[in-house]
């Protein structure tokens, strides 16, 4: 994948990721401290696509979103690594279609 592409994929789901956060009404400041990170400059580190969620942290966002941990981590695969997501999601789809 072109860095270009990765740097498309990361302000997408940084997109993603303050749509959810605004629709709990939450501030940075607020989802920083619900998911237990100090600096709440990073949540717009996230939110612009430049940086990444730790892996340790998926299921504190997800309970601050109020979402099912593996719908959200599912998501998010889809902007963090999109071609893991590719080879576990996309063939479920083509699947149930068949079905």
């Amino acid at each position: 994948m072109k860095p270009e592409e990765v740097t498309r994929l990361r302000q997408l789901g940084g997109r993603w990721l303050r749509i959810l956060r605004e629709n709990e009404n939450l501030s940075q400041r607020d989802l920083a401290k619900a998911v237990g990170i100090e600096y709440y400059s990073f949540i717009s580190q996230l939110e612009t696509g430049r940086g990444r969620i730790p892996p340790e942290r998926y299921a504190a966002f997800a309970k601050a979103f109020r979402i099912d941990p593996r719908i959200f981590v599912r998501e998010l695969m889809r902007y963090y690594d999109p071609v893991t997501h590719e080879l576990l999601f996309d063939g479920e789809r083509d699947q149930n279609a068949s079905n």
